[in-house]
């Protein structure tokens, strides 16, 4: 068998000298930094540990940019907005151990939400691996157990000469639709020991492309052409894969009305004819999706969330396209398209034929206005003015990040995103702490836009030691702290459980001098003065924090 090296890049003298003859001092962790400058990576996110020192003083004979979090799981929040912001894979430096254990949580949100989050972790001596319990510092049984049930992909390095393939295969999975986090693990020798292999050169990690099966796309463009009622619910999928022009012009095509979930925000003009926004969480649009004769759902896999706390009851046929071949019919039967959002909009948008329906922007306006008259009735006010400034303070292309908390909760389906990929939350795997970690990210992805984080007091508490961060790399972001004093989330559900609450009511600091304290300037605000106060804060260079001292309330649930 003979392969043709022809299309290969020669070798100049120069370049042969080099690699012939590597520069002396170099290590495993050498290998890893060169891996990921070769893949086309920039910047690096992580926090030192013992066993991870020879990564992390391979850093500085490297043009990667290091930005370093105060605890691994912020650390892993800020690596998930850099891969969402960017589309491109977040390299995520971490020690063994307790520094491992303590990413996971941020790992999981990057898998619900398919963040390219490259993983790479240390481990201990090789000589102390295989569950033999030697007593090393940092030691776990099976560290791989431990993530192997969260990220895509696990992948172990044993010697040198195992690094760059290891990386290069975890680099490729991370970016093979759906995206998602991926883990290497190379214990502490190999990455301490000298190597005399040639520097690392450019590295092929294409990912894979997903494209729908033919026969598919015919009988989804049939379904949709000759439908009655179509209506299109379009997922965190079509932002992920830079699909909303495509969505769009489908939509337009076969005149269907269109529902982004909340990970979708921003997939679809927020005041177009056809947008029914994202009132998910509402009887009025579920009985309007429901009623669907053809539910085209893109990119979603139609969740807890998604549908109403699964009270979403189809009538119609459903085309599901997923990218994760383990979301298709997972809760509803559907004509399953296994495919990339993008790829299968692309072929959907030409094999449909066009049709139309001077109804369907009007039975959008009934759907709102119903929606509208359901909240107003609620006098939640407070809510809706404290979301519009917001809205009015933030520009159109600066992106937000959103904690686990109720402002929140009303922008998943109140707030207009008005641009794809700029209205992110941790609505993935719903753990606390995400929005401030995250925003870091996205300013280290692109320091010339402001980047606003919005989070309760009680989210606020768990990322407050990266108020340090901020200010260190001097990031252009503001962080929205609206303060009522405990889970202000929790506290509603409870009271409406139990009558009452345990374990929700919290101390919390002033804000606005612990800010201070860190260097990060901050003021205490109001609803009435809140536009004005963010809007300054986010055009001030370098971070900024605001407090908003306000109770808030959920509107009605309708799924109970």
């Amino acid at each position: 068998m003979s392969h043709d090296h022809d299309d290969r890049p020669q070798l100049t003298a120069a370049q042969a000298a080099a690699v012939l003859n590597p520069p002396a001092g170099r290590n495993g962790g050498d290998l890893v930094v060169e891996t990921l400058q070769g893949l086309g990576a920039t910047t690096v996110f992580g926090l030192p540990g013992q066993h991870a020192l020879g990564m992390f003083d391979a850093l500085r004979r490297s043009s990667l940019r290091y930005v370093g979090l105060r605890v691994e799981n912020n650390a892993g929040f800020a690596a998930d907005a850099y891969g969402r912001i960017t589309g491109e894979v977040a390299p995520l430096l971490l020690s063994t151990g307790p520094g491992a254990l303590t990413s996971l949580a941020a790992l999981q949100e990057a898998a619900a939400a398919s963040a390219p989050v490259l993983a790479i972790s240390s481990q201990i001596p090789t000589a102390g691996l295989g569950g033999g319990r030697h007593g090393y510092l940092h030691e776990l049984r099976d560290q791989q157990a431990s993530v192997r049930d969260i990220v895509k992909s696990v992948h172990t390095v044993r010697s040198a000469s195992q690094i760059p393939s290891a990386i290069a295969a975890a680099w490729e999975s991370a970016l093979t639709a759906p995206h998602g986090p991926v883990w290497v693990e190379i214990p502490q020798d190999v990455l301490l020991a000298e190597t005399t292999l040639p520097v690392v050169s450019a590295m092929d990690a294409t990912p894979r492309e997903l494209y729908p099966r033919p026969e598919l796309t015919i009988a989804a463009a049939h379904l949709l052409s000759n439908a009655e009622r179509p209506v299109i619910i379009a997922g965190g999928g079509v932002v992920r894969s830079d699909a909303s022009g495509k969505l769009r012009a489908l939509a337009e095509k076969i005149d269907a009305p269109v529902v982004t979930t909340f990970g979708g925000k921003g997939a679809f003009p927020w005041e177009h004819p056809l947008s029914l926004r994202s009132w998910l969480e509402d009887r009025h649009t579920t009985d309007f999706l429901e009623d669907a004769d053809v539910l085209l759902v893109v990119g979603s896999g139609l969740g807890e969330l998604s549908s109403n706390y699964h009270t979403f009851r189809p009538r119609g046929r459903v085309i599901q396209i997923e990218a994760d071949a383990g979301k298709l019919e997972s809760n509803h039967p559907a004509l399953g398209i296994h495919s990339d959002a993008r790829e299968a909009l692309a072929d959907l948008l030409e094999a449909v034929e066009r049709r139309e329906d001077p109804a369907a922007a009007e039975r959008v306006r009934t759907v709102l206005e119903k929606v509208r008259v359901r909240i107003e009735a609620q006098e939640l006010t407070l809510e809706q003015q404290v979301l519009a400034a917001v809205r009015e303070a933030l520009p159109d292309a600066a992106p937000s990040f959103w904690d686990m908390t109720i402002l929140a909760y009303w922008a998943w389906s109140a707030f207009d995103a008005r641009r794809p990929n700029t209205m992110h939350s941790a609505q993935g795997a719903g753990g606390l702490g995400y929005g401030f970690p995250a925003a870091i990210g996205a300013a280290a992805a692109d320091p010339t836009k402001p980047v606003l984080a919005v989070s309760g007091d009680g989210g606020a508490m768990y990322s407050i030691a990266e108020l340090a961060t901020a200010r260190q790399y001097d990031l252009p972001l503001t962080w929205l702290i609206v303060d009522d004093g405990g889970y202000g989330i929790l506290r509603e559900y409870m009271t409406g459980a139990f009558g009452e609450t345990t374990g929700t009511e919290l101390a919390r600091p002033d804000f606005v001098a612990l800010a201070e304290s860190f260097g990060v300037p901050a003021v205490r605000t109001t609803p009435e003065s809140l536009a004005a106060d963010l809007s300054k804060a986010l055009a001030t260079p370098g971070p900024s924090v605001v407090v908003l001292p306000a109770l808030l309330r959920m509107f009605e649930p309708t799924h109970l």
